[in-house]
């Protein structure tokens, strides 16, 4: 593994054994990298390199645009998202892949929580990734959805993976109590489109075993031909 810092950020590449094997990017609240890598091995994932990314402003950098917080404590969000899909895309992408050596026969980009719909919204943006794996995603977030079915994809995806966990949307906050619907109204979306989506429920709720969830949406992504 060899890690560097971008502004706020560090990245950690965890480098597969072909120079060009698939790369997938995973921008986390902590750098969850090493320890889904070894949850990939321990499952017999194909060969890859993936490159996590962490010290993120999660609520500015994830959130495509501005929404009040969701918990009376909590921190409102503040719609960076595009600004951070351009420092990854011109900046972070190209110095890992200068690191790696080789550019990737493919690459994807994969996220939980909020991490997640921040993979999907990056579909919208940017053509450099074709397979997105949304684990856990916040497609509650108001608008999402319609934004999804009445703007452009940048690029047709190879795959689309989608899980949630099934307690998540058992909860008294009005808009968290909607991921269920919207995940499910995103896998439609994506059926109709003739796009290749899958739907894995989970059990427990949003903060059970994040680190093997990931792994898991990680690894269908990277088996799909």
């Amino acid at each position: 593994m060899q890690s560097f810092s971008l502004g706020q950020n560090q990245i950690s590449i965890l480098p597969g054994r072909r120079p060009d094997a698939p790369v997938i990017y995973l921008p986390s609240v902590k750098d969850e990298g090493a320890c889904i890598s070894r949850y990939l091995l321990e499952s017999g994932c194909p060969d890859l390199t993936l490159i996590s990314i962490s010290d993120l402003s999660w609520n500015h950098d994830m959130a495509p645009w501005d929404c009040p917080a969701v918990f009376p404590k909590g921190d409102p969000f503040t719609g960076g998202a595009d600004a951070y899909i351009h420092q990854l895309t011109e900046q972070i992408l190209p110095e890992a892949e200068r690191r790696i050596g080789s550019e990737p026969v493919w690459r994807g980009i994969a996220g939980y929580s909020l991490a997640g719909l921040f993979a999907i919204y990056t579909l919208y943006h940017t053509d450099l990734f074709s397979r997105a794996a949304s684990m856990s995603g916040s497609l509650w977030f108001p608008g999402f959805s319609e934004y999804m079915e009445s703007h452009s994809l940048a690029v047709r995806p190879d795959c689309i993976y989608l899980s949630l966990g099934k307690k998540e949307h058992k909860t008294r906050n009005p808009l968290m109590k909607t991921v269920a619907h919207h995940t499910e109204k995103a896998f439609s979306w994506f059926q109709s489109q003739n796009i290749h989506v899958t739907f894995e429920w989970n059990e427990g709720g949003h903060f059970d075993h994040p680190d093997q969830r990931t792994a898991a949406g990680i690894q269908w992504i990277v088996e799909q031909h």
